[in-house]
């Protein structure tokens, strides 16, 4: 007989069964994994076949070493892996979804061209989320005609493992939408919080901020990398120190955050440090291209 784990869902505002994920990246991938560990029949999109075979290769790593560490069984990896599926068309990974949510690069002109595509192929009273760490999401919801069911739903790095879900409501979005929104994170064991839209919303806003100062103390020479990041995990008790935790969301997204918040609250302080510029200039954007503020080449992080 199975002993394999499947979460029951049970459903207070509509009865999700059906989710599909809008992007295979680090934040796709992980919310499609822990979809598809709930038993709902995900659906994951990138229009890269090399995305989606590097996304699905990831849930899988961790799968294995949720095996290796006696968090999972084999007979688990199964029945989850019985649940997801992989797609290069838009419109596979919308038609019949109960849930559609996008995680694609933070860009505002190409989410809001996804959520004309979204809002063509999902069924009508589905609801459509943008994953969005800081961007307008009534500007997202104004490209389609029924903004009242778009809703921010902000996953955190690594998605599998992070306790957090930042839900965003704008003033056109409905009660429904935000209670499903709500539920959803209860059911993938989240604890959602609820914030306006405005820019950064409240995790981003903080989280960005903080990143930069500590690149503008690492390039004045005020302490190493590593003793940054450890004065804020001991001193301040933070699970990770903000310049390992900007490497590991990405240089790149970091500094599109705080660009966008400089242009709308027409505050310069908020400008990326040169230092950051440098690193994203050259390529290093963190721990997905193997160099950042730190070394990731081995698969650990060191000084460089």
């Amino acid at each position: 007989m199975s002993t394999a784990y499947c979460h029951i869902y049970t459903p207070r505002t509509v009865e999700i069964k059906r989710v599909g994920v809008i992007g295979a990246g680090a934040m796709g991938s992980g919310i499609a994994q822990i979809c598809a560990q709930r038993c709902w029949e995900t659906k994951m999109y990138d229009p890269f076949p090399e995305s989606l075979a590097r996304g699905e290769r990831s849930i899988h790593e961790f799968w294995k070493a949720g095996i290796d560490k006696g968090k999972n069984t084999a007979e688990d990896v199964s029945l989850w892996s019985g649940n997801l599926r992989l797609t290069e068309e838009i419109s596979e990974a919308c038609n019949g979804m109960d849930l559609v949510i996008e995680a694609v690069p933070e860009k505002i002109d190409l989410k809001r061209s996804v959520f004309r595509e979204l809002e063509e192929h999902s069924p009508r009273n589905a609801v459509l989320a943008t994953n969005t760490s800081g961007l307008s999401i009534s500007e997202i919801a104004s490209v389609t005609s029924s903004p009242d069911r778009v809703i921010g739903m902000h996953f955190f790095n690594p998605v599998p493992l992070m306790p957090l879900l930042e839900i965003i409501r704008h003033e056109s979005v409905s009660d429904r939408t935000v209670s499903v929104a709500r539920e959803v994170g209860d059911e993938l064991g989240k604890t959602t919080i609820l914030v306006n839209d405005v820019p950064g919303f409240a995790t981003s806003r903080l989280g960005v901020v903080l990143g930069n100062e500590a690149i503008r103390m690492l390039a004045e020479g005020v302490a190493s990398a590593s003793d940054i990041d450890t004065a804020m995990r001991l001193g301040y008790r933070h699970p990770m120190g903000p310049l390992e935790l900007t490497d590991l969301v990405g240089l790149d997204v970091r500094r599109d955050i705080l660009n966008s918040l400089a242009d709308s609250f027409e505050d310069e302080s908020y400008r990326p440090h040169p230092m950051l510029d440098s690193l994203v200039e050259a390529g290093d954007l963190g721990k997905k291209t193997g160099a950042g503020i730190y070394d990731w080449s081995s698969g650990q992080k060191s000084e460089r």
